[in-house]
């Protein structure tokens, strides 16, 4: 908790105009505009965080409502190791400010920032703090919002084989920004190393799918029409028994956001392949480092 305590967002949010932003906001141009946001998986405070794709996403989009689906800052790593670039800290004014013009900001602690379960039920600066959701859809569904750390076996039986693979994971995730800081200077797109390797692993897909099954049978049996989470970073969109899967992925390897539309259809945005399609349209988009 004490690593908690020395970032700089914990002050209050200034004054519009006296914001202290390290990459300007765009305060310029049309934002895509969506009824309601989910993000999750952003693990503030480690290298593996894709910072600058996520300021671009937020400065891009708007919505009613954002659900943060817990893992917002990696507690864990900042426990071993402080590391607090300023494009970190652009992200959280960020969804500071959001919350201060009017959007109703949902977090949902997970288990990489447990550490803010204990405030469940407070409200701090405008962002509630839940340990689960009911969202409403426009068209009148109810869905399951949580994190999804509770149904992951080797979060609940093994904690310390956990620790073991957030090292591992976390190597991998340096190596991702080698190659994508190298795949950059060769105008190449952003690319997941850690997101191939994951889906070429055997266990790794078998994992994925029966976490998604155990989500989905978990949200049917408390008599709402679908689920969504995060944690396991893997975007996906499905029907489970008749339930909807929804997972709105991460910010370190797919780049991802689930969103609602007006009418209630639901999108899993791949912000890459967003900026891709900007970038193909004469609209060129700068990503900062």
């Amino acid at each position: 908790m004490n690593a908690i305590t020395r970032l700089p967002f914990l002050a209050d949010l200034p004054e519009d105009g006296d914001e202290p932003f390290a990459i300007p906001e765009r305060t310029q141009g049309e934002r895509r505009r969506f009824r309601t946001i989910w993000i999750s998986d952003i693990h503030l405070g480690t290298r593996g965080c894709n910072a600058a794709m996520l300021i671009d996403f937020l400065d891009n989009v708007d919505s009613d409502i954002i659900y943060l689906v817990g893992d917002i800052i990696d507690g864990w790593r900042l426990k071993k190791r402080f590391y607090w670039p300023a494009s970190h800290n652009d992200v959280v004014w960020r969804l500071m400010k959001r919350a201060k013009r009017g959007t109703r900001v949902v977090y949902i602690p997970g288990n990489h920032d447990e550490m803010f379960r204990q405030f469940t039920g407070m409200n701090f600066g405008g962002v509630e703090i839940r340990r689960k959701a009911i969202h409403t859809t426009a068209d009148g569904r109810k869905l399951l919002v949580l994190h999804g750390d509770e149904f992951d076996t080797i979060m609940l039986a093994h904690r310390w084989l956990a620790f073991v693979g957030d090292a591992a994971y976390t190597t991998l995730m340096r190596l991702n920004v080698v190659v994508n800081a190298v795949r950059q200077r060769m105008g190449l797109p952003y690319w997941s190393l850690s997101k191939m390797a994951k889906h070429k692993v055997k266990n790794a897909v078998s994992f994925i799918s029966q976490f998604e099954e155990v989500v989905a049978h978990e949200a049917g049996a408390r008599g709402v029409d679908g689920v969504v989470c995060g944690h396991i970073h893997n975007a996906e969109m499905r029907e489970i028994g008749g339930v909807a899967y929804y997972n709105d992925g991460d910010w370190v390897e797919g780049c991802t956001a689930l969103v609602e539309h007006d009418c209630g259809r639901m999108e899993v945005l791949h912000w890459a392949d967003e900026i891709a399609k900007r970038e193909q349209g004469d609209e060129p988009v700068r990503i900062a480092a």
